[in-house]
């Protein structure tokens, strides 16, 4: 596809549902489309459909070894539940050698390298192989975010899919309740968006839900909506 039709595509599917677009991207790109999932409360709405649309997709998870293991428990649970066939992603260096190259918690004085490390790079080494990646961001969550549409291209034909992108917080919740979807265990605990253990924490009354990740530093993205490029 070229970037004409990628355009007009985006634009009509404002007027399409979630679940039409997930349709419309098994049509056209299976097998080669994943989706890509941190199996966080905002993960839910997402897997739940591609369950019942496309239930043996993809669903590619970046195993950094840094998990809550709360997180490892969800995402084993709506596996389950579910019939998720989840991928697992893991870096190619491992923990000792990371270690010895670049010393000791990486994640704090160099989290966009440790992200680089163990979120970019594997996920980009698996892309290579695929048509389509399909995420859950929406435009409210980051101004990176918000700059997005729901179909973008990359530079080597790979198409990325957002189909929740318009969705607003009331609608979100709005799926949760009436189809019954659990939430991830530490999200009442004020985790409303949850990374790996050592860069998350809590977030306060009146904060936005993105402010526990790298709290107290600039960086408000791993690098997966960010680095890899996209249309204009």
């Amino acid at each position: 596809m070229d970037h004409e039709r990628i355009k007009t595509l985006s634009n009509k599917f404002k007027k399409k549902s979630p679940q039409e677009i997930l349709e419309w991207a098994v049509d056209n790109f299976w097998p080669d489309v994943a989706m890509c999932s941190s199996f966080q409360t905002n993960s839910v709405p997402l897997l739940h459909m591609i369950s019942q649309v496309k239930h043996n997709m993809r669903v590619l998870f970046l195993d950094t070894g840094f998990h809550f293991p709360e997180t490892l428990a969800f995402k084993e649970k709506l596996r389950k539940a579910w019939g998720l066939n989840i991928m697992e992603l893991r870096p190619k260096m491992g923990k000792e050698e990371i270690t010895r190259k670049f010393g000791k918690e990486l994640y704090r004085h160099n989290p966009d390298l440790c992200c680089f490390i163990h979120k970019v790079e594997p996920l980009a080494k698996t892309l290579r192989g695929l048509g389509a990646w399909i995420t859950g961001i929406r435009l409210t969550q980051t101004a990176q975010r918000a700059q997005a549409n729901i179909l973008e291209l990359h530079p080597d034909g790979l198409v990325k899919i957002n189909p929740l992108l318009y969705w607003t917080e009331d609608g979100f919740w709005q799926y949760m309740q009436e189809n019954e979807l659990p939430s991830h265990p530490l999200y009442s605990q004020g985790y409303l968006s949850i990374g790996c253990a050592p860069c998350t924490q809590p977030v306060g009354s009146g904060e936005s839900e993105r402010a526990g990740r790298w709290a107290g530093s600039d960086k408000i993205e791993c690098g997966l909506h960010t680095i890899f490029p996209r249309s204009e």
